[in-house]
């Protein structure tokens, strides 16, 4: 048996293929959209993918299952269980297989048994896998998609905070106890696949370490050791979790109606600095990847920021739509990375792209230029005493703000705020901060871009705590 985890560090998401040497089958697990990367891993290993399979229909990317289906004819497994609301409705013209409980299926010599795992999703599975070709009689390992990660469990409440289910997340939560206690009876060896890591919101506490077994989540997965607890259970998973990105109902909706075909990854047109002036027309957003106090100081009108890794994601997805034409400002050597991350999630409309050192040239040939002001926490502090009615934006996420937050600053996260523009205070400029200032740029070029006034506020509450001073020590 061949296994691999391809792992994307931008969503903390991992796919996994999992093929038959001696047949050169293989199979994929949780694949994200561009799936060319599957199929080059899957043939470099003399390999061809025969199948794929969700353990769910996933809310934080845009599963590559239905593109598989149609590249390579890939046999298709997705769970038959949940109701008819989330069932996968795109499968019909594909080969594929509705699962129930207790489920076998064979790819070459390696066999894998489905179990319905609701609690995250009502209609989760996860995979048992054997490899019978080695000369094994039980499974090795388990993909666990959302159900269970290293540390963790899969959040209960995100089709109800996300897709907008009301009133479900509670019951979920009692799903998922039940779940959790009935899964407790696998074995120690079990070796433990999840399909996120550290950085994904679809839980709170995921561990940065890619897998786990059976027996040490059993020891010291806090949730496990509450299993006995039922209530107990219910509260701990649904207390604390992060506001889910507002790209996170759309990621649901066409996770089970179809994801479009995306075919071949996008190649934008690169952009000279003569080219940038008419590639801006208040048409396209541009998306800049440069440097927080780059970005703060100079960028193009209507500009959004987001910083590489999976914060960029998080800002992007919320403030962006999929016919939004995209002018993306990174890296040339960051361009493929950036690219598929937008694919990712639907935002296939990147037209143009330009790196930093063009757009610098753009703006010292005269070209058109904005920027956010920025001040630190000791000024804000003094217009406060001046100023008490100041309009105040808090956009961390709401436990943070639970736990210790700034007089009259009024609190939305900053993946949800183009949800909740009604709640943000008026008047101008809007003071923003978040704990140190990254969210509260993103949040800020946001608000900016839709015609508010806005106001950095650099170290955040982190420095604010400190006390006097903090400010200028952020700066030194």
């Amino acid at each position: 048996m061949l296994w691999r985890l391809i792992y994307d560090e931008d969503l903390a998401e991992a796919a996994y293929l999992i093929g038959c040497q001696r047949t050169g089958e293989a199979i994929v697990f949780d694949p994200e959209r561009d799936v060319d990367r599957y199929i080059a891993l899957a043939a470099s290993h003399s390999l061809r993918i025969t199948a794929v399979a969700e353990t769910h229909i996933h809310a934080d990317f845009l599963s590559g299952a239905r593109e598989l289906a149609e590249q390579v004819g890939a046999h298709v497994y997705v769970s038959g269980l949940g109701g008819p609301e989330w069932q996968s409705k795109w499968v019909g013209p594909y080969r594929h297989t509705l699962l129930k409980d207790g489920d076998t299926f064979a790819v070459g010599n390696i066999h894998f048994k489905a179990l319905h795992t609701p609690g995250h999703t009502p209609e989760h599975m996860v995979y048992l896998v054997e490899d019978r070709g080695g000369g094994a009689d039980e499974p090795m390992g388990v993909v666990t998609g959302d159900f269970m990660f290293v540390g963790d469990l899969g959040r209960p409440d995100l089709l109800e905070s996300a897709a907008g289910q009301q009133g479900v997340a509670d019951g979920f939560a009692h799903d998922l106890h039940r779940s959790a206690s009935k899964f407790m009876s696998q074995p120690d060896h079990l070796q433990i696949w999840p399909a996120h890591g550290a950085g994904s919101a679809c839980g709170k506490a995921l561990g940065a370490v890619p897998q786990s077994t059976m027996g040490y989540e059993r020891r010291f997965n806090p949730m496990l050791r509450l299993v006995e607890d039922e209530q107990t259970f219910v509260r701990t998973i649904l207390e604390g979790q992060p506001e889910p990105p507002t790209y996170f109902a759309r990621m649901k909706a066409w996770n089970r109606d179809g994801v479009p075909l995306l075919g071949k990854v996008p190649q934008p047109r690169r952009l000279a600095a003569g080219d940038i002036a008419s590639a801006i027309d208040g048409r396209n957003v541009p998306v800049d990847c440069r440097r927080q106090p780059e970005f703060i100081r100079r960028h193009l009108p209507g500009s959004l920021w987001a910083p590489l890794g999976p914060a960029f994601l998080m800002a992007i997805g919320s403030y962006v739509e999929p016919t939004d034409p995209i002018v993306l400002i990174c890296e040339e050597a960051q361009l493929d990375r950036q690219v598929r991350a937008l694919v990712r999630i639907g935002l296939d409309r990147i037209e143009a792209w330009t790196d930093p050192a063009t757009l610098t040239q753009h703006f010292e040939s005269g070209g058109g230029h904005e920027s956010i002001p920025e001040i630190h926490v000791d000024e804000l502090a003094q217009r406060l005493e001046s100023e008490p009615a100041l309009p105040l934006l808090d956009v961390r996420r709401a436990s943070e703000a639970r736990a210790g937050a700034i007089d009259g600053a009024v609190n939305v996260a900053h993946t949800r705020l183009l949800d909740r523009l009604d709640e943000v205070p008026a008047g101008e400029p809007l003071h923003i901060h978040c704990l140190s200032g990254a969210r509260s740029t993103m949040a800020a070029a946001a608000l900016k871009r839709r015609g508010r006034s806005t106001v950095n506020v650099g170290g955040g509450f982190s420095a604010w705590q400190k006390g006097p001073g903090a400010g200028a020590a952020a700066r030194s």
